[in-house]
Parts: C-alpha cells; sequence; structure tokens
C-alpha cells in the first residue's frame, strides 16, 4: 500500500526506517498530543467553510419537514458531542498503543529532529469506537423497535463496525496488500444480506435510442457493484495518503460533499421514501465528520498522531454504506474522482507490471524542507512531478482543494444530467 509509516518495536527495523540519535535521551519517550492550540484555528475555519453551505441549505433554502429536520437536528447534536470525546479520548489512546509498541516514524521528516519522534499509531480506532457509541444512542432518540429502518441500520453499523475490527488487526499484523482487497468484500455482507432497495439505473435519455430502454433492471449485478463499490471505497482512501493529514482530510471533504448532496436531494425531492433514505445517510454522514474532525485536530501538519490501516477502513466503509443505502452510489462514485484517479495511476504497481517499494512516498529534502515526486503512481508524485518540489503542508492543502474542486464539479455534472431525464 502506499506510504504507510509503521515502524515496528525491534531496533534493527527501527535503525532500517529513521537514523537514531546517538543520545538516547534526546529521543522523547512521546510526541506531543495536544496541538490544539495551535490547530484549533484551521479547524474551524474548515469545518466553518465545509459545513456553511450545508447549514444555509437546512435552515434557510430549503423547507424540510418539521420532523425531519428535527431528527437531523438531534443527530447533529449527538455528534457534535463525538467531537469533545474524540479530543479527550485521542491523547489517552495515544499512551496505549504506545506502550503496545504501536507507532511510526514520519517518513517526509527523515533527517529533521521530528523525523525521530515516536510518533503513535492506529488512532483511527478511537473515532471508530467514538462513531458506532454515537450512532446506536441516536436510535434511541429516533427508531422505533418496528421502524422499516432499523434493519437496515443495524446492518449498516455491523458492516463498519466489522470493517475498523478488520482494519485495526491489519495494523497490527500488517497483512500484506493483496490481503486487503479482500477485507472489505467480508465486512460488506450484512450490508448487502439487508440491502432492499432498488436494483435499477435510470438510463440518460441520449443513450436511449441504443439501449432501448429508460430504466435497467441489474438484478443480482447490482449488488455485486455495491460489493465492489464497498472494496473501492476502503482502499481508494488507503492508497491516497502518505502526507499529514491527507487520509483524514480528504474523508471531511467528501463527508461535507455527501451532506449537501443529501439535504439538496431532501430539499427538492416530494417522496417521503426517498427523502428517508437521504436523511439515513444523514445519519451516518454526520457523526463520521464530527468524530474526523476532532482526529484532523491531531492529524494534521505537523502530526502527532497516525490513523492507521484502521481509519481509512472506517471511512472508506461508512462512506459505501451511506452511498448504497442512500440510493445514490453512482453519485459517490464520482466524488471520489481524485481517489479513481490515483487508483488508474496506482494500477501498474499494484498489478505487478512495475515494481512496488513499500512506501511510494516523495523524496524529502531535510535542508530545504520540500518534497520531490517520485517516478511512483500516485497522486501525490504526480502532483508533485506537475506543480514542483513544495512542502508537505503545501502539498496537502493542494490536494485537498482538488478534492473539493471535483466534488463541486459533480454537483454541476449531477444537475447537469439530471436536466437531460426531465
Amino acid at each position: 500500500m502506499a506510504a504507510r509509516k509503521r515502524a515496528s518495536a525491534d531496533a534493527s527495523t527501527e535503525a532500517k526506517v529513521q537514523e537514531k540519535p546517538k543520545s538516547q535521551d534526546s529521543v522523547p519517550a512521546e510526541p506531543p498530543t495536544a496541538p490544539l492550540n495551535l490547530k484549533s484555528g484551521f479547524i474551524l475555519k474548515l469545518s466553518l467553510l465545509l459545513l456553511g453551505p450545508y447549514c444555509y441549505l437546512i435552515f434557510h433554502h430549503y423547507n424540510i419537514d418539521r420532523d425531519l429536520k428535527k431528527s437531523i437536528l438531534i443527530n447533529a447534536v449527538v455528534s457534535l458531542a463525538g467531537v469533545f470525546v474524540t479530543l479527550k479520548m485521542i491523547p489517552v489512546a495515544s499512551k496505549y498503543v504506545l506502550r503496545r509498541n504501536l507507532f511510526g516514524y514520519d517518513i517526509n521528516k527523515r533527517g529533521t529532529y521530528a523525523g525521530t519522534l515516536r510518533v503513535p499509531e492506529s488512532l483511527g480506532i478511537v473515532v471508530g469506537i467514538v462513531f458506532l457509541v454515537l450512532a446506536i444512542v441516536f436510535q434511541y432518540f429516533n427508531f422505533t423497535s418496528d421502524s422499516i429502518w432499523l434493519v437496515e441500520y443495524n446492518a449498516a453499523l455491523a458492516s463498519i463496525c466489522f470493517m475498523t475490527l478488520l482494519g485495526f488487526v491489519d495494523d497490527v499484523l500488517d497483512v500484506p496488500w493483496r490481503v486487503k482487497l479482500l477485507l472489505p468484500s467480508f465486512a460488506a455482507l450484512p450490508l448487502l444480506m439487508a440491502y432492499a432497495g432498488h436494483t435499477t439505473i435510470i438510463i440518460p435519455k441520449p443513450l436511449i435510442p441504443y439501449v432501448g430502454l429508460q430504466i435497467l433492471d441489474l438484478g443480482w449485478m447490482y449488488k455485486l457493484y455495491m460489493g465492489l463499490l464497498a472494496v473501492f471505497c476502503t482502499n481508494s482512501i488507503n492508497i491516497h495518503a502518505g502526507l499529514n493529514g491527507l487520509e483524514v482530510g480528504q474523508t471531511v471533504v467528501i463527508a461535507s460533499a455527501i451532506l449537501i448532496h443529501n439535504i439538496m436531494q431532501i430539499g427538492a425531492s416530494k417522496d417521503p421514501e426517498y427523502k428517508q433514505a437521504h436523511a439515513f445517510s444523514i445519519y451516518l454522514v454526520q457523526p463520521l465528520l464530527a468524530t474526523s474532525l476532532g482526529l484532523l485536530s491531531y492529524n494534521w501538519y505537523p502530526s502527532s498522531v497516525f490513523v492507521g490501516d484502521t481509519y481509512t477502513y472506517f471511512a472508506g466503509m461508512t462512506m459505501a454504506v451511506v452511498g448504497i443505502l442512500g440510493h445514490f452510489s453512482e453519485t459517490l462514485l464520482i466524488f471520489f474522482a481524485p481517489q479513481v484517479l490515483n487508483f488508474l495511476l496506482s494500477l501498474p504497481q499494484l498489478s505487478g507490471l512495475v515494481p512496488c517499494p513499500r512506501h511510494r512516498l516523495p523524496r524529502f529534502d531535510s535542508k530545504t524542507g520540500l518534497l520531490t515526486g517520485t517516478n511512483d503512481g500516485t497522486l501525490v508524485n504526480f502532483t508533485l512531478r506537475l506543480l514542483g518540489r513544495m512542502s508537505e503542508n503545501s502539498l496537502c492543502i493542494v490536494l485537498l482543494v482538488f478534492q473539493a474542486i471535483a466534488c463541486f464539479l459533480c454537483f454541476l455534472l449531477r444537475h447537469f444530467l439530471a436536466g437531460w431525464y426531465k
């Protein structure tokens, strides 16, 4: 996989990953895990930028049913509590994972003092647990025992929980990437077995003369597509990585776009079941976004924690679940356009046609603090080859801006194509 910053606990492996200082006293036992005074302003501005359109749409632009809006706001309040719980739990969990030698060195800071710090790994487990607790607590406020949505809701949580567990197992055992491709297939089984939605797709009007149908029922092939979507979402977040804040940052941007899309669909529709499907998606995306913002406070440059495969698998599966059960899996795939591009660039190495090193990271110059792109097939290296050398923080911001632009173009494409259906 791309750009894992892992280091084993034995001294020989540590020496291969990073030269240690001669004096052991110069190596901090633990990295700083409370950077909130430096990053809180940035996280707050990012939250306002991404959530501003969402709040405008739900409170002002659309006239949403009172009961539906109430359930969304209750979910938002529960999710907001998750931000503070995540912020408090991460420093505590960091101490425990360091005791079990789950740490890594930041390869993009090799040759500097920051590159000698032991950074706790797999802190995505905190976000996954807090998310699941929030989602379960929310059931008390919104679902009754005979709710028709409760089965799919619990199936969604089962798949997310399963994927979080498998991600943590991967962090501990460090399984080969070929096995990683199979893990989401097993985690998606509860979701696919409980799925009771449609298996049809609407053919765009320009293609109807060639297909001969307006609506095409794919049957079992649609469920196969949903399973492949779950595999893609989880692994695409995992391989588009390697920079402080990139994994969590892209999740935050996509999750914000999903929220806006759901509110737009609820506001424009008059079908109660269609509205409920998109509200169902919001119930899971809001706690995902809230807990991810809490994690980003520690994972943003300079990162004091690494999220591990636990978080990338958890985030990817959650977004796949909301896309499938919200009945907008095709739109979700367009939101993942940068991840699709990264996958296409990575395909020669992932397929074995081109040698694939363990870390497909850019080259770091400790004198200038700049990154230089290599010939490895990742969007990170491609961006550096295209735009030239830049710092890790600047590169991450460029990639997240590209992610936001891709989501914006998705909205334009989505509504442009929707005009063809009329």
